[in-house]
């Protein structure tokens, strides 16, 4: 059976899906393979904002860097840790190319650009990650506790965050009110 490589895909969660960290959740699907499945979650707005991190490793910025720039809940692993999602890939010292124009990245030098404003045009900032064992992504869709369909740039970048479920719903024509499993509830 042949599998199809969510690379550059959306999961979008189901309704139904009761747990804290991926409830009414998108994830961008940064890599997929033999070996699991790596993703972003592009609507889960932190406490944390992007001046605050940049203070934090002592870059200096040259540019404003806006106050209400929010950092995002990547996922629940490594939430320690920085992500870049951005648009175009570019050439930083430490990304994963996931497409053409998209790239996630890891180096300290992505963030100094930011600061400096020359960095990528359009870039979401995460702390942490979403990972899949092998065949657990798979899995969890069959169940139907994911839905999944190819990624979109502007619901990334251009949407505003609280719309990004329904906008990632609206590219397979569903009303995600449509399928709660709360239904005859105001």
């Amino acid at each position: 059976m042949k599998t199809t490589n969510l690379t550059n895909h959306f999961i979008i969660a189901m309704p139904n899906l009761d747990d804290d960290t991926f409830n009414h959740t998108v994830t961008y699907i940064c890599e997929h393979n033999e070996n699991g499945t790596f993703g972003i979650i592009i609507n889960r707005k932190s406490e944390i904002t992007l001046d605050e991190i940049i203070d934090q490793m002592k870059i200096e910025p040259t540019a404003p860097i806006d106050h209400n720039d929010c950092v995002y809940h990547g996922g629940p692993v490594q939430q320690g840790r920085g992500f870049v999602l951005h648009h175009p890939a570019g050439n930083w010292n430490s990304s994963l190319k996931i497409n053409e124009q998209m790239a996630l990245t890891t180096s300290r030098d992505i963030l100094e650009a930011i600061a400096h404003n020359e960095g990528p045009e359009h870039s979401i900032i995460a702390l942490g990650y979403a990972g899949w064992s092998p065949g657990q992504l798979e899995d969890e869709i069959a169940n139907n506790i994911w839905l999944n369909c190819p990624a979109d740039e502007q619901i990334i970048f251009e949407t505003p965050s609280e719309k990004r479920w329904q906008a990632a719903a609206d590219l397979l024509g569903i009303d995600m009110l449509l399928l709660s499993s709360d239904t005859g509830h105001a």
